[in-house]
Parts: C-alpha cells; sequence; structure tokens
C-alpha cells in the first residue's frame, strides 16, 4: 500500500544528513516545505540540493498512523483480562519491520493448567525485508519447537493439552509421548529460547550453502567449476534472507508460573512499566527496562566482540559504534556478510546473484576473522504479578501492568521514559494535548533498571506538548514520537516520503500488553483490525 502512496522524487537521490532545515510556502493548490536532501551530481559525486515536499493533509496522515494497528484480548475464566495492540509505520518503502503474536492456551489435560503461553516479536530488517518477514512467519514456533523439547522426567506422561496445540500451529504430528512442555526452570526455558534463534540462523544462513552442495555435479566438484543457479527455484528465497538482516526481540509470558521471559538479538527495546503504590495513595509507575541494546556503542557488546576476535582487531571490530564501521546492531539474524568468509561469499555470489544481476556486495575493508555479527540473544528472566482477590476487593480501580515491544524507530525518538508515561496516561484515560513539562504531574513515574541505552546521543527534546487522541496504545506512541500534539511537525516528519525519510525517521513496529483484574465465564481471544 505504502509503495503506491510514496514516490521517489528522483531515482538517483540518497538520503541528506539528520538535521532539519525547513521553509514552508503556501500556494492556492497545496501546502509545501523545502527539505535539503544530497542527490548525485553530474559528475555522479554526491551534493546537496533542495526539494520542496508537499505537506500532506492531516487527515491523510490520520490514516497512515493507524492504518496498521490492532487491538486483542484474551481472557480466561482464571483471569486476569490481557490486552495487546500493535501498530507500524513505515519510512522505507516497503517497510522493513515485521511482528506477530500467538497465544497458546492449556486446556485440562495439561498437568501445568490452568494458564497460557503468549508469545510476542518485533523484528526490524535491514538491507531488505526478506529476513524480518521469515523470522515473523517461524520464529515463534521455532521457540515452541525447542521449548516443547525440555523433558520434565523421562517416565512421565505427555501433555496433550499444550503441546498438540503447539504442534499444530506449525503443522506438525502430534509430540512423542515420552515429551513434555517444562516450565517450571527458568534457567532451561531460557537456555531453551536461546537455542532456538541460534538454531534458526543457523539454518537461515547455511540454506544456500545447502542449495549448492546439492546441484554440485561429480564434475564441478573434480574441476571447481560453480555452476549458475540463479534460475534455481530457492535461489533467492535462501540468499536474500541471509544476506539481509533483522534484529529481534521477543516476550514469552507463562501465566501458569508468572514468569515472563525477554529475548533480544539487536537493538529493538522491551520496557515495563510497574504499577507502585505510594504512600498517598495515587501510586505510580515505575519503568523497568528488560532489553540491553546491542549496538557498538554498548560497553558490554564491546568487550565481547573484542574477546572473540584477535588482539590486533581490538581497535577497529567496532567502529563510530558500528560493527567494522558499517552494521549498527551487534546481534542479528542473517547478515551472512558479517558471518560467510570471504571465499564462501563470493562463491555463493556467482552462483546465485551475478545472473540476476545483483552481485554481493563485498564484505568490510576490515573484515578478516569471521563471524562479527551473531543471533544468539540476551534472554532475561521476570517474575510479573496479578492483582490478588484481596486487592481487587479492597480497591475500586483495576491494577495494570504493561510491557512494550518496539523496534529502534521508537527509542530513536522517545525515551523509556517518555514511553511509560505515555502509556500511564493512555491507560488512566487522559485525553487532549498535554504540555510535555506537566506529564510528570498527572502520570507519576520512579525509575527502576533503566538498562543501557547503546543509541545515538538523542536530539534535544524540544518543547511542545503530548497528544491523547488514538484509542489504539500502540499508534498512540507512534504519534508522539513524531510530533504529538504540534501538528505541524507531525505533518512535515510524516510528509518525508522513501528515499528522503529514512535520514527522518526510521521504520517503527510498537506492541504493548497489558493485563488487568477481571474474570470471565469462558474463555476466549478476540482480534479487531482498524477498518481504516
Amino acid at each position: 500500500m505504502f509503495r503506491n502512496a510514496w514516490k521517489p522524487i528522483a531515482a538517483a537521490v540518497a538520503v541528506g544528513g539528520p538535521a532539519y532545515v525547513y521553509y514552508s510556502s503556501r500556494s492556492e493548490q497545496h501546502e509545501t516545505f523545502n527539505l535539503p536532501v544530497k542527490v548525485k551530481g553530474a559528475d555522479g559525486r554526491p551534493e546537496m540540493s533542495t526539494r520542496a515536499i508537499p505537506l500532506l493533509a492531516m487527515k491523510l496522515l490520520e490514516t497512515r498512523i493507524r492504518e496498521h494497528q490492532t487491538l486483542n484480548t484474551h481472557s480466561t475464566p482464571e483471569g486476569p483480562i490481557w490486552k495487546f495492540t500493535t501498530a507500524a509505520l513505515s519510512s522505507n518503502d516497503p517497510i522493513e519491520d515485521a511482528n506477530s503474536h500467538q497465544v497458546v492456551q492449556r486446556d485440562a489435560s495439561d498437568p501445568s493448567a490452568p494458564g497460557d503461553y503468549l508469545f510476542f516479536t518485533v523484528m526490524d530488517g535491514h538491507g531488505g525485508r526478506d529476513t524480518s518477514q521469515l523470522l515473523s512467519r517461524v520464529l515463534i514456533n521455532a521457540v515452541a519447537l525447542e521449548l516443547s523439547n525440555l523433558v520434565t522426567d523421562p517416565k512421565a506422561q505427555s501433555s496433550p493439552g499444550v503441546m498438540q496445540r503447539i504442534y499444530s500451529l506449525m503443522g506438525s504430528p502430534s509430540s512423542p509421548a515420552s515429551q513434555a512442555f517444562l516450565d517450571a526452570d527458568p534457567e532451561r526455558v531460557s537456555r531453551a529460547i536461546e537455542n532456538a534463534f541460534t538454531k534458526l540462523d543457523t539454518e537461515l544462513v547455511n540454506a544456500p550453502i545447502q542449495v549448492l552442495a546439492n546441484n554440485l555435479d561429480a564434475e564441478s566438484r573434480k574441476n571447481k567449476v560453480i555452476p549458475d543457479l540463479s534460475q534455481h527455484p530457492l535461489a533467492l528465497p535462501t540468499m536474500l534472507p541471509a544476506i539481509s538482516g533483522s534484529c529481534a526481540l521477543m516476550a514469552v509470558f507463562d501465566t501458569a508460573h508468572r514468569d515472563l521471559y525477554v529475548a533480544c538479538t539487536g537493538d529493538s527495546r522491551a520496557v515495563a512499566g510497574v504499577w507502585e503504590k505510594t504512600a498517598d495513595g495515587k501510586g505510580r509507575w515505575r519503568v523497568e527496562v528488560l532489553s540491553e541494546d546491542q549496538t557498538g556503542r554498548n560497553p558490554n557488546e564491546l568487550k565481547r566482540l573484542q574477546s572473540e576476535h584477535p588482539k590486533d582487531e581490538a581497535d577497529y571490530v567496532v567502529r563510530e559504534g558500528r560493527i567494522l564501521g558499517g552494521l549498527e546492531p551487534s546481534r542479528a539474524f542473517g547478515d551472512a556478510r558479517y558471518k560467510w568468509p570471504r571465499a564462501v561469499q563470493e562463491t555463493l555470489s556467482q552462483a546465485f546473484l551475478v545472473g540476476n544481476g545483483r552481485p554481493l556486495r563485498p564484505p568490510p575493508a576490515l573484515f578478516k576473522t569471521p563471524p562479527y555479527v551473531t543471533a544468539r540473544p540476551v534472554v532475561t528472566h521476570r517474575k510479573f504479578d496479578f492483582p490478588t482477590d484481596t486487592e481487587a476487593s479492597t480497591s475500586s480501580e483495576s491494577a495494570p501492568r504493561f510491557l512494550v515491544l518496539a523496534t529502534d524507530g521508537l527509542w530513536d525518538e522517545l525515551s523509556s521514559e517518555d514511553v511509560v508515561s505515555l502509556v500511564g496516561g493512555h491507560l488512566a484515560g487522559l485525553k487532549g494535548n498535554v504540555p510535555k513539562n506537566e506529564l510528570s504531574t498527572l502520570v507519576p513515574t520512579s525509575s527502576g533498571y533503566l538498562g543501557i541505552d547503546g543509541k545515538k546521543k538523542k536530539k534535544e527534546e524540544t518543547p511542545g506538548s503530548w497528544a491523547f487522541a488514538d484509542d489504539n496504545v500502540s499508534a498512540h506512541l507512534i504519534r508522539n514520537a513524531f510530533g504529538g500534539g504540534d501538528e505541524t511537525r507531525l505533518r512535515q516528519r510524516l510528509s518525508i516520503p522513501a528515499p528522503y525519510s529514512r535520514r527522518y525517521r526510521d521504520d517503527v513496529t510498537v506492541t504493548v500488553v497489558w493485563w488487568e483484574e477481571g474474570k470471565e465465564a469462558t474463555a476466549k481471544v478476540t482480534t479487531i483490525k482498524s477498518k481504516l
């Protein structure tokens, strides 16, 4: 849909620097503003130019903010009520982000019943959307399969309820009778999630190598001739997800044991808002960051990378916060240019890509001892709580908690504290515009663990107001990331078309999950999608 709406003004344009310089003009037909960009000059070298950008109508931008929003609710006889929203806004054309979720409900035959498993993922693609789109289809299933292989007791009877559901999601036959879903040991569950991520990436990166191996005859092997497999049906379907890349962030809620697992590969971020009682009875939100931005600017990642490579690479394995001066996330799926040895890259490019007119770019100049990037996630475990019956009976209000998963396009614009305040205010029912310096009074917060910020230094916060105009809390965060109550700023930032827009804002995908007290007569899952 965006492909038709966002047309590049000139095919040879490369986006300019991130500084904003706007000059607005008005004509009888439409409003425009001038944007400095880099273009290719007559000699092929980049030069600065100015483009007049049409200022899009607010009604159209409202549609874009809400176009991909969804709202889901899930409740069980035991409570609580779960609600989760997702919204996305593109900068790239097409968008390189992706997301998915799945609820696995236990039935009475499950020994851990009652309770469910709720999986949520956001993927931030780069260098194309092939890797992120693939992960949106298979990552949750890969983790579910790995978890299914945990065995509590070889002699224990199987748990057909939850396992049959998981296997049915993957279109696989029922699990062997000896398997049971081990979900009571956080260390083993964390290890299983980690293994699922790394195994999936290994399969993804090795897939084109396997295709090539299966199509080498004895004569080719003997003479070391690389066959032209560019028209093989698996040529691009295996190569493109391997050479593009994607960060992945997953949250797994185990409601039976009240365990929350967050697995992070890359620089997407998970932030929780935890409701705290206060002496004045009003309460406040505690900000808890549940992941670390995995970039070269994260000192933990820098130390890890330096330890994994020879000492003579220590000074340049990370340059200007990027891996070998190129890739920003230090962990990612795909990105085989940072994983395959140079000879493998050249061979696969010749076999699959040259014949398609899209040869693989050579690896970075400093490339010596791959791999430099891993998909192995950092998995954190937390307990989460529900309101007790006592709390429910003594309080006139519900006590929600929430988790925000978002790709880095959101965190480039908003701090973790901003996001918790904005979600807290939304859940409290705020409406209209709220001056930025007044929100902390209306929605008090406190700081828990704030994680490690691996992003570039953010721009100084601009004065203005936050907007509480969206029913969908994920769309609400996207609106406020790019202008909030400042309509002129919002219109200008969202009017910039691809390819210019990428240097002014990134793709954004946001999922918000919250839970509150409540009991229902029957279990149900409801999905509502925007009809705009």
